[in-house]
């Protein structure tokens, strides 16, 4: 294949992959237009996003059992194959666009199962997301429960949102008690200050350290709120703690003019 062959196939695939983008974007058009002419809303309870969603996953979880089973559906070359098709079962997922009525397919083992839409899964990823990022920014459960009412026609209850929630607080607990490099060439240590819902909204001093690895990146080793200054005290507790989880020389430590870091990097 000569270098003008190389060239000519990359102009036919870039204009086909031009020429099926157009095509998308037409049928999408085409459908919002007609979704608007028949009065259709586009979001909310039986709305087009919602009915799009009901199709894509349907579609999605035709096309893994194909791949799983190697076979198309109603092909002959099943038969007698082992492993085959065995109905369908109704699920509903919340997604972010609504709850969402779907069709998941079987098979007779009981081996087909989709990463998109796991076994006994509810929800979808974009849902904990959603109450994540609600709940971040200060709304409680009761107020994250009304607003997935409101804004996306799901009743969520109040349990599944503290579910939800709960694993970002294991998967914080567990990031914050990592193990470390043994050697920092350089760690910085300061605090800043944010608004904290503890009750209620209140100024609190969050301790940060950040280092430099060996192969020069940056990691952060650790967050820790505190509840007044930056004494001695509090920073000997967090820098035994980088100790203790592995750190064992670090070549420079930089921080501010306050006379609590120093005492405590002397004493560590």
């Amino acid at each position: 294949m000569t270098s003008e062959d190389v060239t000519e196939q990359d102009a036919v695939e870039s204009a086909a992959a031009v020429s099926a983008k157009a095509v998308d974007d037409q049928l999408i058009d085409e459908r919002v237009s007609r979704a608007q002419a028949e009065g259709l809303q586009l979001t909310g309870e039986g709305g087009l996003l919602q009915q799009l969603t009901k199709r894509l996953l349907r579609s999605v979880l035709e096309g893994k059992i194909t791949d799983h089973l190697g076979y198309d559906k109603h092909d002959p070359a099943g038969k007698n194959g082992g492993n085959s098709r065995n109905g369908t079962r109704s699920k509903t997922v919340l997604t972010d666009v609504g709850p969402v009525e779907i069709i998941v397919p079987r098979d007779r083992d009981g081996s087909f199962e989709s990463k998109i839409v796991k076994k006994r899964q509810k929800r979808l990823t974009g849902v904990d997301e959603i109450v994540i990022s609600l709940a971040a920014k200060g709304l409680t459960t009761g107020e994250v429960q009304a607003h997935l009412a409101e804004a996306y026609s799901a009743e969520v209850s109040r349990q599944t949102i503290s579910t939800i929630t709960d694993k970002v607080l294991d998967g914080m607990a567990e990031w914050q008690s990592r193990p470390l490099h043994a050697v920092c060439p350089v760690v910085f240590i300061d605090a800043f200050h944010v608004k904290i819902r503890d009750d209620a909204v209140a100024n609190r001093p969050i301790h940060a350290a950040l280092a430099v690895t060996t192969e020069g990146r940056r990691a952060i080793l650790g967050l820790w709120a505190g509840d007044g200054g930056e004494g001695a005290k509090h920073w000997l507790h967090i820098l035994t703690e980088i100790k203790d989880r592995g750190v064992n020389d670090v070549l420079m430590l930089v921080c501010d003019g306050l006379k609590g870091p120093p005492e405590a990097v002397e004493t560590v």
